[in-house]
């Protein structure tokens, strides 16, 4: 099966490089012209250079363009480097997601840390979206959904919805990667929907309203470990903690709680604001609740 068009582009300009017909500082044609002179089509020219500056074999500099690395002809080649398993790429991806935050995984990291060079790694995966994929595949097949599980609907519910829970506690990215309009065909999260399609079935219910529920119990989830998420890359991002971040603002949170204009307000425990499990688990309950008033 021949390569696919952007990874002829890429293997063109990697064996330029390593021949050194281009070197240090010499300028890259645009895009369009990169998309003409291969015959293809915008999107698969952008779709190369972005592989190639991933890498570290391209830069962009002001005033010049897109260039050739400095560090481009310092590289090895990389034609003879044995490529790491795709499984071990994906759970070293995986260890640097869960450390340092999604943005820290790239292709340029991932081959540091296996001690390949970057372009090998693109005999694993096409780029950094599909390995992100496979890394939130692998993710949620860490753990194997019982069979069939606690007796009643909702007993069911509350445990794939708690089983999502602390997967997004152990892994704060991932929330970042699950769309619900333009969801990820990955076979491990599928089984999760399938699993709550099941616990729904029977119930009467229509499957326009089945279908609404599989994605509503883990919207619910998902929102509340986002603002979890957004909490550890702000303290990663700043140095500083939850407690700090509110010890800073203490005066004026005084100031405006204790100026009579938000009464309710201020009788708001701190503790309950700062809960995302009891916040997890009282929205699970009010929502099933809910849902039990619905059923014929």
């Amino acid at each position: 099966m021949p390569d696919p068009p952007y990874r002829r582009i890429v293997s063109s300009v990697q064996a330029r490089i390593a021949a050194g017909e281009l070197r240090a500082g010499d300028r890259m044609p645009s895009i369009r012209r990169v998309a003409e002179d291969w015959g293809v089509a915008v999107a698969t020219a952008t779709k190369a250079m972005a592989i190639l500056r991933d890498a570290g074999l391209l830069e962009t500099r002001v005033g010049s363009g897109t260039v050739v690395s400095a560090r481009a002809g310092q590289r090895r080649r990389e034609t003879g480097e044995p490529a790491p398993g795709r499984e071990q790429l994906i759970r070293t991806a995986i260890r640097i997601a869960d450390a340092e935050g999604l943005d820290a995984v790239s292709m340029r990291r991932l081959g540091t840390e296996l001690g390949v060079g970057p372009m090998s790694l693109y005999r694993q995966v096409a780029g950094k979206d599909e390995l992100v994929a496979r890394m939130a595949d692998a993710v949620f097949g860490e753990r194997e959904l019982p069979d069939p599980g606690p007796d009643g609907w909702r007993a069911k519910l509350e445990l794939v919805s708690r089983l999502l829970w602390q997967l997004t506690q152990r892994h704060h990215w991932l929330p970042r990667v699950i769309s619900f309009t333009r969801p990820l065909l990955l076979p491990n999260a599928m089984a999760y929907t399938e699993w709550t399609l099941r616990a729904l079935d029977g119930l009467g219910l229509s499957a326009a309203t089945r279908a609404r529920e599989a994605i509503i119990l883990p919207a619910l989830v998902i929102t509340t470990a986002m603002s979890r998420a957004a909490e550890i890359e702000a303290e990663q991002d700043t140095g500083e903690t939850f407690d700090l971040w509110w010890l800073a603002r203490e005066n004026r949170t005084s100031e405006l709680l204790h100026s009579g204009a938000f009464p309710l307000l201020a009788t708001i425990p701190h503790d309950v604001v700062a809960d995302l499990d009891g916040l997890f688990e009282h929205a699970l309950a009010r929502h099933l609740d809910g849902l039990a008033t619905t059923l014929p």
